[in-house]
């Protein structure tokens, strides 16, 4: 069920994770060598310009008010939160009177080896001269400041040319930082005011700002003036590569604890503070809604509930998809293709008229195609291919949250999905709202998504009780909606545990459950997926909340098993 908990605001995204075929919720030197093989001469000149890698101090350790420092470009300002709770940070102002370019450091992360990371993409259509800015680093004295240098490419011919790459070679998977050129036109930036809730303590939390509003006429929106290879990311500090179990069904997974917040202040309950600028896009595809009343859909897995784990023979998934059917329910959410999905699952469903959110997992790195674990995915589903059951398709389910994907690697996935089979309906993937927010993954998604798909789980907020799991999801999905230009949003789990223990003011229990799931239900039920069908004794049962077993709730939605 749910995994690592990073950062989500408090209207904001909790997180919500899970682990294939088990679901749970799991600068070295300088590249002065650029691409010489298009015959180009490289001269470099040196611009030095103000230090931009400032690091404010950490928010006070207690969930008050925190401090920020104010920075000299509307860059996103990297906030550490030592502990858990409720971290509120502080709307800042920054008016530029000039256009101003600097090297802004971003972090991205990478496996152990070598990578080309940075650098300038510039498109020749002819022999030409190209001289461009590009952002490297430079340490003296024990400092670090980012700096932009320029250089200059005779090259001979039309094609692609990579400028001034940085290679780094790190030993272990690990966040490095990439410089790139960044150009600020005048105008008042402004990072609103943030509501944060923490769950892991030393988290970094970054604050962007809002579009600018020009200080003239003359002024257009913010540009970079150059493109870097790979676009960087932001990525929590204390994000790292998990673990990769092993897909054998019969294994428990391991699942992080919930550090329990026990002092937070006040919440706030204005979500607009949390809401980026939305991604133009087109408008997208827009799912079929659930009945009145219900449940859009309920999360399925076909394992055994019992300790052992194991997958269930075809009679039992019929079994448990005609009870789903009995009870009103239309829709069903899948998250990949294992224990026989397709051939058992799907025949339950053909057979008893229910509809299916189809899923591809990635549950390790390699974010691509290329994996085998999902070019099996979706090569099974391309043989299967039985489009009148499918209402929907998700690509990743918190793929990026767990650092399995970075949002480039999730984007381009999904396309190809999109190419590789002839589904004509919408697709999209399930992430936390936290990660919806960020700029770098909305820029990024957004374009290639019909709807925004994203995981909001109540109980995970200490401030929330099981009567207001409905207002608390409902403000997740407001959030949501506003992200993709066009691309309305869709919760594609929450629910309740029926037992474990309790995280600040969110109390698990059988009576609890049928509030919140009845509370839920009542707000948005036919744009929700209640998580889940069953209570699963395979999962791990002794994390901080111990609930991890006990999310079943087929006897509140009226499900006779």
């Amino acid at each position: 069920m749910k995994a690592t908990l990073a950062v989500a605001a408090l209207a904001a995204g909790v997180s919500a994770g899970s682990v294939h075929h088990r679901h749970i919720h799991a600068h070295a030197k300088k590249g002065y060598e650029a691409e010489d093989t298009c015959g180009c001469t490289t001269v470099y000149s040196t611009y030095y310009g103000e230090p931009t890698l400032i690091f404010p101090p950490a928010p006070s350790p207690e969930p008050t008010t925190a401090s920020s420092t104010q920075v000299v470009v509307p860059t996103p300002i990297p906030q550490t939160c030592p502990t858990t709770g409720v971290y509120t940070f502080p709307a800042t102002t920054i008016t530029l009177t000039d256009s101003t370019t600097v090297a802004v450091p971003y972090t991205t992360s990478v496996p152990a080896g070598t990578h080309t990371l940075g650098g300038v993409t510039t498109v020749v259509t002819t022999a030409t001269t190209v001289v461009c800015p590009y952002a490297t680093v430079s340490t003296s004295e024990g400092v670090t400041t980012s700096v932009i240098e320029s250089t200059t490419y005779v090259c001979p011919s039309a094609g692609t040319y990579t400028i001034a790459p940085t290679t780094t070679t790190v030993t272990e998977d690990t966040t490095v930082t990439i410089p790139s050129v960044t150009s600020y036109p005048a105008g008042t930036y402004t990072q609103p005011e943030v509501v944060t809730t923490v769950y892991e303590t030393s988290t970094v939390v970054y604050c962007p700002f809002d579009i600018p509003t020009p200080s003239s006429s003359s002024v257009e929106t913010y540009v970079a003036e150059t493109t870097p290879v790979e676009t960087p990311v932001y990525v929590p500090e204390t994000t790292s590569t998990p673990v990769v179990e092993t897909p054998i069904v019969e294994t428990p997974v391991e699942v992080p604890t919930y550090p329990v917040t026990t002092s937070v202040p006040e919440p706030s309950t204005t979500s607009s503070k949390h809401t980026p600028k939305p991604t133009q896009g087109s408008p997208g595809k827009t799912p079929a809604k659930g009945t009145p009343g219900k449940p859009w859909a309920v999360t399925y897995t076909p394992y055994q509930t019992t300790p052992g784990g194991g997958c269930k023979s075809q009679g039992e998934v019929n079994s448990d998809i005609a009870a789903i059917a009995a009870a009103g329910v239309t829709t069903i959410r899948v998250y990949s293709t294992d224990c026989s999905t397709l051939e058992f699952v799907g025949g339950a469903c053909e057979a008893h008229g229910i509809k299916m959110i189809l899923g591809i997992y990635v549950d390790e790195p390699g974010c691509d195609a290329g994996n085998p674990s999902v070019t099996e995915q979706i090569s099974s589903i391309k043989a299967w291919g039985k489009w009148n059951l499918v209402s929907l398709i998700t690509v990743g389910n918190e793929a990026v949250l767990h650092g399995f994907c970075t949002p480039s690697e999730l984007a381009g996935l999904i396309s190809t999905t999109k190419e590789q089979l002839s589904y004509t309906g919408p697709y999209s993937t399930a992430e936390t709202v936290n990660i919806w927010q960020q700029e770098e993954f909305s820029s990024l998604v957004c374009p290639v998504v019909d709807f925004v798909g994203a995981n909001a789980h109540a109980f995970f907020n200490t401030e929330t009780t099981a009567d207001q799991a409905g207002q608390f999801v409902k403000g997740q999905l407001d959030i949501i909606d506003n992200i993709c230009a066009g691309k309305e949003g869709r919760v594609m789990e929450t629910g309740w545990p029926n037992a474990g223990q309790a995280l600040g003011l969110a109390v698990p229990g059988a009576s609890q459950q049928a509030v919140a799931i009845k509370s839920i239900v009542k707000e948005l039920g036919d744009k929700a997926v209640i998580f889940s069908l069953t209570s699963d004794a395979w999962k791990d049962g002794n994390t901080q909340c111990q609930c991890e077993q006990h999310w079943g709730c087929a006897s509140v939605l009226g499900i006779n098993m």
